[in-house]
């Protein structure tokens, strides 16, 4: 379903459209915007696939409207409603100037409509929504896995090895771990970003997040488990959009947390990382929590599974695995208890405490999601052994 807004002055033109819209069958909610806006959109507002611009007889204000919606998001579909067709010289070159692709006659005929939104569905298909998404979210099949201890390192890879900007937000219940695994001090966290929506914007974000020395950022998570009772679900939303627009990729931790209030998060992500072991309760776990995602409306090409601590012996049990979920493992990060046990202890990602094994790995997994090639050291190359499965 296509997300459409309607920038109107005039109340029954409006009206009028979003009942046109609602005829065609094609679109979804519709947002409604009152012309002329007091405060335009923000970076951090979800923007719509296609914003209607209901002209009034002073069409600067909507032209206004439609330039600053581009500059928030460049593929946005500008569609200018006007009561003059074809419109006159001046009238198309403010229209072209401020971004807008097609004029469609007032009053808008449902036929009309139906044919455009027909035309502009088959532009806008969800992989190339998908590929402005950043967002990449680490959930825990059960607890205990290491969810964290992945996310944290694959963040520093990411932001040293892919040399990414890269932002980590601690969403995990009860308690923000992150901080921990990086020996840093978070003065501000998800509480202060909620407490402060109505000013959010990629300035306000930048000043909320603690830097590591390898350039990762956190947003630090919260510090007293009573504090998730007061902090609703939906503003996360609006803290992912405005991360998307500040970093080149944006990890979220929300440990093993599950519930459905995190659907328009989920939706929003490029990819789940569900972090297992090969073990009977983890595994058990990893089924039912793949079948609720589905269940949600999370596309299974978003799912990717990654096993950690992964040891040798584990194949057979993995390669069942696979074969009833019908799904590769995306990727097996081999244990080694005493590093990772240490690396937690000092608050020092693997890759500044050791070069082993595990940080080449993660080396190479950052690299994969970031698009930029690893060299692996050599290794005999074997089902489940190899880090990446090679089905996508």
């Amino acid at each position: 379903m296509l997300t459409v807004a309607i920038a109107s002055s005039d109340q029954g033109s409006s009206s009028q459209l979003q009942a046109a819209l609602a005829q065609t069958g094609l679109v979804g909610a519709v947002k409604q915007w009152n012309m002329p806006m007091e405060k335009l959109p923000d970076v951090g507002e979800t923007m719509p696939d296609i914003v209607f611009l209901d002209l009034a007889r002073d069409s600067e204000p909507f032209f206004t409207l439609g330039a600053h919606l581009r500059r928030l998001k460049a593929d946005i579909r500008l569609i200018a409603c006007s009561s003059m067709i074809p419109p006159n010289h001046q009238l198309l070159l403010d229209a072209m100037r401020s971004g807008v692709q097609d004029f469609i006659s007032k009053p808008v005929k449902p036929e009309a409509l139906e044919e455009l939104l027909n035309r502009l569905s088959q532009e806008i298909q969800p992989g190339d929504r998908r590929s402005v998404e950043k967002l990449i979210v680490l959930m825990g099949s059960k607890g205990g896995v290491g969810t964290t201890t992945v996310a944290v390192n694959l963040g520093v890879q990411l932001a040293t090895h892919a040399q990414k900007r890269t932002v980590l937000l601690d969403f995990a219940r009860p308690l923000g771990n992150v901080h921990l695994l990086l020996d840093l001090h978070p003065r501000f966290g998800v509480r202060d970003a909620v407490e402060s929506l109505d000013r959010l914007d990629t300035h306000f974000f930048g000043g909320l997040l603690t830097q590591h020395k390898t350039k990762l950022e956190i947003l630090g998570g919260v510090m007293v488990p009573e504090e998730w009772q007061s902090i609703p679900i939906e503003p996360m939303e609006r803290i992912v959009n405005v991360a998307q627009a500040s970093f080149d990729m944006v990890l979220a931790d929300i440990g093993s947390q599950f519930s459905s209030e995190w659907s328009s998060v989920l939706n929003k992500s490029r990819m789940i990382l569900m972090v297992a072991e090969a073990n009977v309760p983890s595994l058990w776990a990893l089924e039912r929590r793949l079948v609720a995602l589905t269940g949600m409306g999370i596309e299974s090409d978003r799912i990717r599974v990654v096993i950690n601590r992964w040891h040798k012996g584990d194949d057979e049990v993995l390669k069942t695995i696979e074969k009833n979920l019908k799904r590769p493992i995306f990727a097996c990060l081999p244990n080694d208890f005493g590093k990772a046990n240490t690396a937690v202890n000092l608050g020092t990602p693997l890759m500044e405490n050791h070069n082993n094994n595990l940080s080449n790995r993660y080396r190479a997994l950052a690299g994969q999601l970031a698009g930029v090639d690893s060299v692996q050291p050599a290794q005999k190359r074997s089902g489940l052994s190899n880090l990446f499965s090679t089905k996508r």
